[in-house]
């Protein structure tokens, strides 16, 4: 019984060193823990404020270049308009002169005058409705209206001579170059400079052969040979423009004259 109690004695001794022996858990601090956490957190809520904040900044900027881009846009827009409706004024006026043009000739085939005077012209000269193709020069047309105003509205023939003049030296390639020769032709004709006013007549046949002013232009170079007494050089002239254009104006013109030579 001694022996027993003494062994017991013993694991039990063993047993309370064990349990004395083992190492304690580490102790935390949760409240340390949990500033640290708040502190990560508002770090991270700033950036992402500072990152909203140049975005933000950025996309007004964008809009702004937008709104400038879409007024530089419109005022583009406007400008387009403007020379738009200016052109369609000036080709608007072209049109009304040349039905101005043709009104004066319907009247001037008319009457009883034998030499058509300075407004004469046929009907076969292209009114605006057969196509008459217009130039996109405004300072071409500009020119071209201020000398041809010169003839049809303020009667001012002296001084439409140099514009025609003017406008044949600035613009020899330009759509109405035949009719500009032509009407200085006829301006030099009626001051009996027919030296001159064969030039300008010759100019519209010999280098505008498609041109609605060349049978005006080849009875106007009959008219003058007639005038200068060469008579057999009117037959002629008289003759081809009779055989090219048999059923212009010019050629009914020429018939008579051409059967009393």
């Amino acid at each position: 019984m001694k022996l027993n109690k003494v062994l017991f004695g013993i694991l039990l001794t063993a047993s309370t060193s064990s349990v004395l022996a083992v190492p304690q858990a580490p102790v935390v601090d949760v409240n340390s823990s949990n500033y640290g956490s708040s502190s990560s957190l508002s770090e991270q809520l700033t950036v992402l404020e500072r990152k909203l904040d140049s975005r933000n900044r950025a996309q007004v900027k964008i809009q702004r270049q937008l709104d400038q881009l879409q007024t530089e846009m419109n005022e583009l827009r406007g400008v387009t308009e403007l020379h738009t409706h200016q052109l369609s004024q000036v080709l608007e006026r072209q049109r009304e002169l040349y039905q101005e043009l043709d009104r004066r000739v319907s009247e001037a085939l008319k009457s009883n005058d034998p030499v058509p005077s300075v407004i004469a012209s046929n009907t076969n000269s292209a009114p605006v409705s057969t196509g008459q193709s217009y130039s996109n020069d405004l300072t071409e047309n500009e020119a071209y209206d201020r000398a041809l105003n010169l003839v049809l509205k303020d009667k001012r023939y002296e001084q439409a001579i140099p514009e025609f003049r003017a406008f044949n030296k600035s613009f020899p390639q330009s759509t109405y170059a035949p009719n500009a020769h032509y009407w200085l032709g006829q301006l030099l004709f009626n001051k009996g400079e027919l030296v001159e006013a064969e030039q300008e007549f010759r100019t519209v046949v010999e280098q505008f052969t498609d041109s609605a002013k060349r049978p005006d232009a080849l009875l106007k170079l009959a008219m003058v040979a007639q005038k200068n007494n060469n008579n057999a050089k009117a037959k002629q002239l008289y003759q081809q423009l009779l055989k090219e254009y048999p059923d212009s104006t010019s050629a009914k013109l020429a018939k008579p004259r051409l059967e009393s030579l």
